[in-house]
């Protein structure tokens, strides 16, 4: 166990290293979640006032789209100079290189809500913190079942021509029950009167989901990528 974390610690540094240099998948994934929170700004506010409950849909469907921008570029670096079949060749667990790539996507992910999360609640006065624990916990178990779903699918469309298209036709029917249920959690917190029953039921949905997901992930990686 403690040569899976070290392997994916050093693989989730590395990924960090390279991102600090350009920053390029950080700028364009927090600029699209940021021009699609301002268009949905526009777009659900009536005389002054918001819709009722789209700033749960709205922070859901750019972290969404945002994260898809950041899977597609997960492991492209990796093809250069054929660095992915060097790092597959290494003498390690296969899966500590998904955990690795996995904890990536998913604090890059993180950096982009906060972002997202500060505007929405800035433009439609939103009290997403009125119950802290419940929000953020919506917001991290979300994160890891989109994340461990996308990074699979990422890694085994690597070295296909057209990743970019099959992406998100694999992604979104998977991960369409970790929406739903972070749509519904988030609303059932930010409405007049909060249901928090309801709140921690979508909350153990999306815990379900991941633990099922990421236990298929794990176990499925390393046969795909040997393939």
């Amino acid at each position: 166990m403690r040569e899976v974390l070290r392997v994916a610690w050093l693989v989730l540094r590395k990924d960090i290293r390279v991102e600090s240099r350009s920053r390029e998948v950080l700028y364009t994934t927090t600029f699209f979640a940021t021009s699609c929170v301002l268009v949905f700004s526009f777009a659900f506010v009536r005389s002054g006032r918001p819709v009722e409950g789209a700033e749960s849909g709205i922070v859901w469907v750019a972290l969404a789209y945002a994260g898809q921008l950041a899977l597609g570029r997960a492991f492209e670096r990796e093809l250069h100079h054929d660095a992915l079949r060097g790092l597959l060749l290494a003498p390690v667990e296969r899966g500590a290189i998904f955990a690795g790539k996995l904890l990536g996507i998913v604090l890059l992910m993180a950096l982009v809500e906060v972002v997202v999360v500060f505007f929405v609640a800035l433009f439609f006065s939103t009290p997403f913190f009125a119950h802290p624990f419940l929000f953020v916990g919506l917001l991290a178990a979300g994160t890891i079942g989109f994340a461990g779903v996308g990074a699979l699918f990422a890694a085994m469309l690597a070295r296909a021509q057209s990743r970019a298209v099959l992406l998100p036709v694999l992604l979104y029917p998977i991960t369409v029950p970790v929406l739903i249920a972070g749509v519904n959690g988030t609303l059932a917190l930010i409405q007049a009167d909060p249901n928090l029953d309801l709140a921690r039921f979508w909350l153990a949905l999306i815990l379900f989901f991941d633990a099922v997901f990421l236990t298929l992930a794990f176990w499925t990686f390393e046969p795909l990528m040997t393939e």
